[in-house]
């Protein structure tokens, strides 16, 4: 009944709802229960990042043999005197949360764990210990927050152990890896226009993409470009109209009477940034050349059509 202990039978249908993908809340109100009865049951019992309904139930049986309420047979989450029930209910929520928001589950373990720590720092053992899970999955889960850049290492002062550590940086680097890769698929989406060319279906989705991410990219990382720099990238896109033909970055430095290192910053900045030169686009030759040339998705095949000049 609600409230109780958990049933044999709950306990298969947790482990076939998480089978589905549901999260600790809507698991918790299809049985009746408290979203912490849920999170603190998959967390207690799924020592290798898998719920398995059976051996939970057999815990549940050697702890009532044993005559401890469950909660008694787990250790205070963190190992620090005065950890409270609210803490440990916080630390599951908040697991439960980063997990139905696409963190894998340990994943979010670990990293709440040593979110909550009073030094925000742990060796593989101490979470090993308190999160009652095995080393490979504790290993796997550093892996990836450390590809996140949201965990870090540090020596562990008189021992040969590593300590995993969330420092004052960590959420700068995590933004900043974030910012990077919008602009990675950013510049992806860009060669696929130029593969697959920029008036074919493909071609125009993907530059719709780029243009997408480019944005985000830029937003996410402000307004950090200086006034000259986005002055000399609009001479450049001028230099480029004005001659109607390929020019390299040596050219448009002559030219302009620029220092190579300006012209190239800007040529760099057209690249990156696409929506600067909007609604042109900066376009390089495999001679190493630039051009400029419409953006593909400004005008439909009929615009383009009905504009086209045609012989009398």
């Amino acid at each position: 009944m609600p409230g109780g202990r958990l049933t044999h039978q709950d306990r298969r249908r947790i482990a076939g709802w998480l089978a589905e993908g549901l999260g600790y809340a809507e698991i918790a109100r299809r049985l009746g229960r408290p979203t912490s009865t849920v999170s603190r049951e998959v967390a207690r019992n799924g020592t290798s990042g898998d719920y398995l309904p059976d051996r939970a139930q057999q815990s549940a049986a050697r702890r009532a043999r044993r005559g401890r309420p469950a909660q008694a047979a787990q250790p205070p989450d963190d190992g620090r005197p005065g950890s409270s029930e609210v803490a440990r209910d916080f630390t599951e929520h908040f697991a439960a949360l980063l997990a139905v928001n696409g963190l894998p589950r340990m994943v979010a373990r670990v990293f709440v764990r040593l979110l909550t720590t009073d030094s925000g720092s742990l060796t593989a053992a101490d979470l090993v210990r308190r999160l009652r899970v095995s080393p490979a999955s504790v290993s796997k889960a550093i892996r990836y927050l450390e590809a996140m850049d949201l965990v870090g290492r540090e020596p562990d002062p008189g021992g040969r152990r590593q300590r995993y550590v969330i420092d004052d940086g960590t959420w700068m680097r995590a933004w900043q890896t974030d910012t990077g890769a919008h602009a990675t698929v950013a510049e992806a989406a860009r060669r696929g226009v130029e593969i697959f060319g920029a008036g074919t279906p493909a071609g125009e989705r993907l530059d719709q993409m780029g243009q997408f991410f480019t944005w985000l990219s830029d937003e996410m990382r402000g307004s950090d470009l200086t006034d000259h720099l986005v002055r000399d990238a609009l001479t450049v896109l001028a230099a480029l109209v004005h001659a109607a033909r390929p020019l390299t970055a040596a050219d448009l430095a002559g030219a302009l009477d620029l220092p190579p290192r300006r012209t190239t910053d800007a040529l760099d900045l057209l690249e990156q940034r696409p929506n600067i030169a909007d609604p042109l686009v900066l376009r390089r030759a495999g001679s190493g050349a630039y051009t400029v040339t419409t953006r593909p998705d400004r005008l439909s095949p009929a615009q383009r059509e009905a504009l086209h000049v045609r012989d009398p």
